[in-house]
């Protein structure tokens, strides 16, 4: 098998100069790495726009997917969708895609308002709104609903090198027991359109707490609401991902579904990455992790009658 080659500086330039007609002859826009380290995929292109680099094939088939998805998208959501200026392939089989940016920061770098929560009720409520069947012809794939008693029993055996470090007290799991994971099940006919990546990375928020825009829908599926509730949960926390979600009109149960997805995704992370080289990825993780585990009053809820709590 060819192994891809890397993106350097010298060929995001190289790139760039053919796509922008800029500045003095011979000189184009400053580029810089979005972070840092080697073997850059998404880089600055000067203050107005993103160039994202499919680093293999797999990454190429969902790029071209997410270029077709982004135009199906925009009528829909009350926030940005990045729009790309140009795309192609910058090696043999590897595409390209360079964005505007939509201005502001990162949900990791500015709190969201209540106003914000507002917008992400009704990012929420437009994705339900997006046709299904629409996105699946688009490429888009159909996933089906994870098993809340699978993760909870992996989050069970995660917490324990979690409680050795001080970490985590694994007591904590004993408030989702296996009655609960069988009455926050995915119901059947709830699938819509999930971002399925909504973490603080990929929201853009204004200083003021709006936020305008979400980026890199390349892991978008068809399936279950409650992931991209679990995504809001660690990334703004869970009261404020809880409250948008019912904002948005969704029940109880894929409510508190979101909150455990969220929370023993949470654990299992972290223990993952315990002990493990990349040690500048802990801070973050253990970030998350307070967030998911923040408790919402909906937690009392603990009974459900068949299609009780869902859209």
């Amino acid at each position: 098998m060819t192994q891809a080659p890397t993106p350097t500086a010298d060929t995001v330039r190289r790139l760039v100069s053919s796509l922008l007609k800029e500045g003095a002859a011979g000189v184009g826009p400053e580029v810089r790495p979005v972070t840092e380290g080697a073997g850059h995929s998404t880089w600055w292109v000067g203050g107005r726009h993103v160039l994202r680099l499919a680093p293999d094939r797999e990454a190429a088939v969902r790029q071209r997917r997410e270029l077709r998805l982004r135009d199906l998208l925009r009528p829909h959501l009350p926030v940005a969708v990045p729009s790309s200026v140009a795309h192609g392939e910058w090696a043999p089989g590897l595409t390209y895609t360079l964005d505007t940016k939509v201005p502001g920061g990162s949900g990791e770098e500015h709190d969201v308002s209540a106003v914000g929560e507002a917008d992400l009720a009704g990012l929420l409520t437009g994705l339900r709104g997006v046709p299904a069947r629409q996105a699946e012809t688009l490429g888009v794939p159909r996933v089906a609903p994870r098993s809340l008693e699978a993760l909870r029993r992996a989050a069970g055996r995660a917490a324990e090198p979690l409680a050795a470090a001080d970490e985590f007290d694994p007591v904590r799991l004993h408030q989702l027991t296996g009655p609960a994971a069988v009455q926050l099940a995915a119901q059947p006919g709830t699938a819509v359109l999930v971002h399925h990546s909504l973490g603080g990375e990929h929201l853009v928020v204004s200083p003021d707490g709006r936020v305008r825009g979400v980026l890199d829908w390349s892991h978008a599926v068809v399936g279950d609401p409650a992931e991209d509730i679990a995504g809001l949960a660690v990334a703004v926390g869970s009261p404020a991902a809880v409250r948008a979600a019912t904002l948005a009109g969704y029940g109880a149960r894929p409510c508190l579904r979101g909150l455990w997805l969220a929370r023993c995704d949470a654990v299992v992370r972290l223990a993952g990455a315990l002990g493990g080289p990349d040690a500048a990825v802990l801070p973050l993780l253990r970030l998350r992790l307070r967030r998911a585990w923040e408790a919402i009053l909906l937690e009392r809820v603990t009974e459900f009658r068949d299609g009780d709590g869902d859209v």
